[in-house]
């Protein structure tokens, strides 16, 4: 029987008994290869022996700047051994961003995954006092900088040589305890400098092992890991709780070859922010709307046989009767080779970072993909609530997992309505920010998520904003913008929504159509058009995709309902500058981008 874990560095040792052949898997000149678990900890006690043969010491911060790659993972769980606190830094940021994240630690080594990471660095390097050496993963190290820079592969020579001394390095990691500080991982920083949240071993573990306890995965798994590992979400719930039951984990190439690795992986769980499974579904109704009349009826068809028995799948329930043999057809006419299409062996899908749409959701759990949601920060490990097999409701993201901590409510909640948790997930703090941190965390250890939601009769999670990001409008009115946005995303004319209306006199909209959708209705309707920019301008796509917020005006109250709207030709994405890195959309950036366009919807109207 496995022994108890407390720590990252006793839950990769534990993991290695799987003793896999592919426990990673990466593309190496466009094919999969895999790397064992006997390679694997080979690999990660070299580089602890070569990182300690360098100097680097227990609570000494090291970054990693890097795309998804095996040497992510080896370098994460070298520095959990060694007790090397390590700091995450997105590769999409600029170089003043990793500079600031740089400093703020004091990290003394940085991981860079490529020479144009490493130039990143370079370029702010005279600004970073304590930063000593940068590590390439990739490529020569350019001569002559004046700077310590090392080649990955050295690091792994220096440590080969060093052999004799492996067994040394599982000791290094039974020093490790559950206090011991694991990682610094920086908000997004979207309304001010990112601060670094401080996570221990204690709270990844406890996260790993809370939501294996509330979703109950056997072994034998493989998973596609395509978000980002400088994420919380990823980094838990795609590397720790991977690792922790036996799975594969491949890593695809890039979010956008996500399609393409699905059908060579053919993985059995993922984990995905909303936004993927929305651009999944996007594309699905898409090709529906291009074939042919009989196909587009037989989806239909199936769609509305599977809504049918929605209710009975969310309970773990074999549809029977008329309903289920109505269904059994629609799943080998039509949602069999949708399943295909995403490697035909998923068995789980996990949401988390934003909001999951309701119909996407209906439209995953129908096709055969149960897709479970959950909620949680990157300050809380990230987990706190998640939707268990067989109590699944769209639109609510599930009960705790932990009723109580302590003798007290892992969550409750506040007076205002904003969502509280305090447990063994919940940071130590902000790092070299004491004023954050009590602001964050109250005198009872409750840790204040922002969030404004609520508890049903069963204990399961609403969310319904975020509590800065609720709407007021110059009548005083208060506008949760999420829900009104997911229900216009919904629509496949729709592919992203903001909404505006904060101290004014009534709600406006910024939305991107989905333009593969749309071009296509424009060639029905022989509109004229070069450009996305143009197309947009047409009065007949204002109507159309005017007619879809008044549908969901519909459903809103008076001082809900979208009042004006304007078009945009491009899509808002992270590497712009409108999306954090877990696809949330920056408010306050939006809104300063798009402020002409914005204010030509409130001048010289009183809505």
């Amino acid at each position: 029987m496995a022994q108890p874990i407390e720590t990252i560095a006793q839950l990769f040792y534990q993991a290695a008994e799987f003793n896999l052949p592919d426990a990673l898997a990466a593309r190496v000149n466009g094919v999969y290869e895999p790397i064992s678990h006997v390679e694997l900890v080979a690999r990660v006690e070299r580089l602890v022996l070569a990182m300690a043969a360098r100097g680097l010491k227990t609570g000494d911060r090291v970054a990693i700047m890097s795309e998804n790659r095996p040497e992510w993972a080896i370098a994460d769980f070298a520095c959990a051994i060694l007790g090397l606190p390590d700091v995450t830094i997105y590769a999409t940021l600029n170089p003043a961003q990793a500079a600031f994240i740089l400093r703020d630690s004091q990290a003394r080594w940085v991981y860079c995954s490529t020479r144009e990471q490493l130039d990143k660095v370079l370029a702010c390097w005279d600004q970073l006092p304590f930063l000593e050496a940068a590590v390439l993963l990739d490529g020569e190290v350019p001569e002559g900088k004046g700077r310590a820079l090392i080649r990955w592969s050295t690091l792994q020579e220096e440590g080969h040589a060093m052999e004799a001394r492996r067994s040394e390095v599982r000791a290094m990691g039974d020093q490790r305890r559950a206090s011991d500080i694991l990682t610094l991982i920086y908000t997004s920083g979207t309304t001010a400098d990112p601060k670094g949240a401080v996570l221990t071993h204690g709270n990844l573990v406890s996260n790993v092992l809370g939501a294996l306890d509330a979703v109950a995965m056997g072994t034998g798994h493989r998973c596609l890991s395509f978000l980002p590992l400088t994420h919380i979400f990823e980094r838990m719930a795609g590397q720790f709780l991977m690792f922790h039951i036996g799975a594969s984990i491949y890593y695809a190439e890039s979010v956008n070859t996500v399609a393409a690795d699905l059908l060579v992986v053919r993985p059995t769980v993922m984990a995905s922010v909303p936004r993927i499974y929305e651009k999944v579904y996007g594309r699905i109704y898409d090709g529906v709307a291009s074939a042919s009349f009989i196909k587009r009826m037989i989806f239909h068809w199936s769609m509305q046989a599977g809504r049918k028995v929605a209710s009975q799948l969310y309970e773990g329930k074999k549809p029977g009767g008329w309903s289920g043999f109505c269904y059994g057809i629609a799943r080998k006419l039509v949602f069999d080779k949708i399943l295909a299409r995403l490697g035909g062996r998923l068995q789980v899908a996990v949401s988390g970072g934003a909001p999951l749409g309701g119909k996407v959701m209906e439209f995953f759990w129908i096709v055969g993909v149960p897709i479970l949601e959950g909620y949680g920060l990157t300050e809380t490990s990230p987990i706190i609530t998640v939707n268990r097999f067989k109590e699944v409701m769209p639109g609510c993201v599930g009960r705790p997992i932990y009723k109580e901590w302590n003798g007290r409510p892992f969550l409750k909640i506040a007076m205002d309505g904003e969502i509280l948790c305090q447990g063994p997930n919940v940071m130590v703090g902000y790092w070299n920010n004491d004023q954050a941190t009590k602001e964050a965390i109250d005198e009872e250890g409750y840790f204040h998520t922002g969030d404004i939601g609520h508890l049903d009769d069963c204990g399961r999670l609403y969310i319904t904003d975020r509590k800065k990001e609720l709407i007021v409008t110059s009548g005083g009115k208060k506008v949760a913008p999420q829900p009104i946005e997911n229900h216009l995303k919904e629509d496949k004319s729709i592919s992203q929504a903001v909404l505006i209306g904060d101290q004014r006199n009534f709600i406006s909209v910024l939305i991107v159509p989905n333009f593969d959708s749309l071009v296509r209705w424009a060639g029905y309707k022989k509109i004229p058009f070069t450009t996305n920019a143009e197309l947009i301008q047409h009065p007949l796509v204002y109507a159309k995709v005017g007619s879809r917020v008044e549908r969901v005006n519909e459903h809103l109250s008076n001082y809900e309902r979208i009042k004006k709207m304007v078009l945009l030709d491009q899509e808002m994405t992270l590497e712009g500058g409108q999306l954090t890195p877990s696809l949330k959309v920056k408010r306050r950036v939006v809104n300063q981008m798009y402020a002409t366009q914005i204010e030509g919807m409130y001048s010289g109207t009183k809505g």
